[in-house]
């Protein structure tokens, strides 16, 4: 009887401990299983997060100045590189350096017509003059320029509009040298001089430090120094551009019914070519895309847009911003359609100093006697005797 039911004991005690060690089995087929899957899963993922790496670390070591071997000397070069060159990018965007660019007028005018919302700078800035030079050819009164811009860099800039045909190599010790931008051919009278107005201001408006923007041509001179003009521009509430209603067939007279309603005939105003802008005034002329196209289709001969276009826009859209005056001098008491050219023997210094002193106007409110500090039509044969004068007349250095 005992050992039946030894015998059953052991039977049973046998078929338990296969039961465990096939469970144990399975048990541990299972753990080994999902280990070779999540080491699969953890292998792919370590795989794509290298390939990752090497391609990303590929493609910036494509710019060897920001890596070197030292982690120390890396981080170094990563800062002074991102510092220098977000200085950099601002100098440029703020005075681009090389005049010449690929931009057709389109572009140009777009985005000269940018204006900043925030009125501080973020820069030292100082205001500078553009003078813009509108030229046939060559700048024959380059010498006399010299000697007028000489010692203040910095508070100046300059632009030339010459024609594409003409070749102008100024040396590379000149004032002018490199201040030629992409240019037109300019025909007198046409909508293609106001164009090439427009461009010469378009450029001039990319440097944010110039604040006041002169219009000059190969004819003109200044006629007192830097000093006095740099103060008398600057320090002036309002812009110099003559503008005036001139009932005579000259003026009303070449007003075009098809210009209304656009613009009507009370509208119409004259006067003259050379003026000088500050920056708002300025912008306002190239972002102008109302009135240019009027002019454009219906202002030629005899309507001519250099005496008609910019008064009237003025007119138009920002009366209060000018004097209603010029600041060049021109001689229109003869006879014709152009102003007097004036030669070697008309060149004294009583003359000059007649222009300098010779009228009175308003300045910032009150009355003054220096009312013009460019003058025009000169001769190239005029520039002797004006280099000779310049230095007791002017002030220049010699």
């Amino acid at each position: 009887m005992h050992a039946k039911e030894l015998s059953i004991s052991i039977k049973r005690e046998a078929k338990n401990g296969k039961f465990q060690v096939a469970t144990t089995i399975i048990f541990s087929l299972s753990i080994t299983f999902l280990v070779l899957v999540l080491g699969m899963i953890i292998h792919d993922h370590f795989r794509k997060f290298v390939l990752y790496e090497d391609l990303y670390f590929s493609h910036l070591n494509a710019f060897p100045p920001f890596y070197s071997s030292s982690v120390t000397s890396q981080r170094q070069c990563m800062q002074q590189c991102k510092c220098s060159n977000g200085v950099n990018e601002l100098k440029e965007w703020i005075s681009p350096r090389d005049l010449r660019h690929s931009m057709n007028d389109e572009e140009l005018l777009w985005r000269a017509s940018m204006v900043q919302r925030i009125i501080e700078y973020p820069f030292n800035r100082t205001p500078k003059i553009a003078f813009m030079f509108l030229t046939r050819g060559r700048l024959f009164m380059e010498p006399l320029w010299e000697m007028f811009f000489r010692g203040h860099e910095g508070f100046f800039s300059i632009y030339l509009h010459i024609s594409p045909e003409y070749v102008y190599k100024p040396s590379k010790s000149s004032v002018f040298y490199n201040h030629q931008i992409p240019s037109k051919p300019v025909q007198w009278g046409r909508a293609t001089m106001i164009d090439a107005e427009r461009r010469l201001l378009a450029n001039a408006l990319l440097d944010f430090s110039n604040e006041r923007f002169v219009l000059l041509s190969e004819t003109c001179i200044p006629i007192f120094n830097f000093t006095t003009i740099y103060s008398y521009l600057v320090n002036s509430n309002k812009s110099f551009l003559s503008t005036f209603d001139d009932p005579r067939p000259i003026g009303r007279g070449r007003y075009n019914k098809r210009m209304w309603p656009t613009i009507s005939i009370s509208d119409w105003r004259k006067g003259s070519q050379w003026f000088e802008a500050n920056r708002k005034l300025a912008i306002a002329i190239v972002s102008d895309v109302t009135y240019y196209p009027v002019f454009r289709n219906h202002c030629v001969p005899p309507c001519y847009m250099d005496e008609h276009y910019l008064p009237t826009l003025v007119t138009k859209v920002c009366p209060n911003l000018t004097s209603n005056r010029t600041i060049t001098w021109t001689d229109w008491s003869g006879d014709g359609s152009h102003p007097t050219m004036f030669m070697r023997k008309d060149v004294t210094e009583g003359f000059i100093d007649k222009i300098r002193n010779g009228f009175s106007c308003t300045y910032n409110g009150e009355m003054s006697s220096i009312c013009f500090l460019f003058a025009r039509k000169f001769h190239p044969s005029t520039l002797q005797p004006l280099l000779r004068i310049a230095p007791k007349l002017f002030g220049f250095k010699a």
